[in-house]
């Protein structure tokens, strides 16, 4: 989660360097939907850079995943173009708030801290996070934990979870800046364990199963946070607090429009799986 699930800060270095999520080497697409709209506006939307099935780069080096489609459905539905810049996820938020982007669409949690300093708009997707071991570990519970260190990823609510746990559990915390590289810490055995949103860690695990082995991780999820706690947060697209108020409106009515005609259900399911 996003949660990246995930004291008040009004520094913007300070700010960005305490909500990261993950960071990335940055290129750009763009998208040609503004035919009708206003087409000498094009929106800069910044993204992350790996955060599969949310936004990830194929072999060619296209983006795609579930916030890559809905921008773009939206931008279809509402008719306004985009340049998509895909930075990283502390990148993405530096740009917003120093007004190199419009916008960040990137798994991004919607939490009362974030709230402060963006304006968010309707959550597009509800999320949770979760605990993931190498299948066949000796760790079946957070109570194995004891003793032991564990990967998180700096500024999500799935390392908020675990911070909030590691008292209570005895691990000590390892912190990463992406998804890969902390999974590479758990599969060599630095660490016993992961923390991670839960349709991250779902579609790593799916992928692993669907291309045998060549892709995703061969983990299994040994406990998830409850549905109604406070590291369940719903996912948002997000501008710079006070700005943009057009183009927040232009994503809430696309986002609107194609939950009605089936568009949203078909990108979701298309990349999101849940794994027993």
């Amino acid at each position: 989660m996003k949660l990246r699930q995930f004291g008040a800060l009004f520094s913007g270095a300070l700010l960005t360097a305490s909500l990261v999520a993950c960071g990335g080497q940055s290129s750009t697409t763009s998208n040609q939907a503004a035919a009708d709209g206003d087409a000498d506006k094009t929106y800069v939307i910044a993204t992350d850079t790996a955060f599969a099935p949310f936004e990830y780069a194929e072999s060619d080096g296209t983006y795609v995943g579930v916030d890559i489609e809905l921008l773009k459905a939206i931008a279809d539905d509402q008719g306004f173009a985009y340049e998509l810049n895909p930075v990283g996820f502390d990148a993405a938020l530096q740009n917003v708030q120093s007004g190199q982007a419009d916008g960040v669409i990137a798994g991004m949690s919607i939490t009362p801290e974030r709230e402060k300093v963006f304006d968010f708009s309707e959550p597009y997707y509800d999320s949770t996070v979760c605990c993931a071991v190498t299948k066949g570990s000796d760790i079946d519970s957070l109570d194995d934990l004891a003793g032991k260190n564990v990967a998180v990823k700096n500024g999500t609510m799935s390392s908020d979870w675990a911070n909030s746990l590691k008292d209570e559990y005895g691990f000590e915390v390892t912190t990463f800046d992406d998804s890969p590289t902390m999974y590479d810490d758990v599969s060599t055995g630095n660490s016993v364990a992961c923390f991670e949103d839960t349709p991250v860690m779902s579609y790593a695990i799916s992928q692993y199963a669907a291309t045998n082995g060549k892709e995703g991780k061969d983990f299994t999820i040994i406990a998830e946070a409850d549905a109604n706690s406070e590291f369940a947060t719903p996912y948002g697209f997000a501008v710079n607090k006070d700005n943009n108020a057009e183009l927040l409106k232009k994503f809430n009515d696309g986002l609107a429009n194609i939950k009605k005609d089936g568009t949203y259900d078909k990108i979701v399911s298309k990349y999101v799986q849940s794994v027993e």
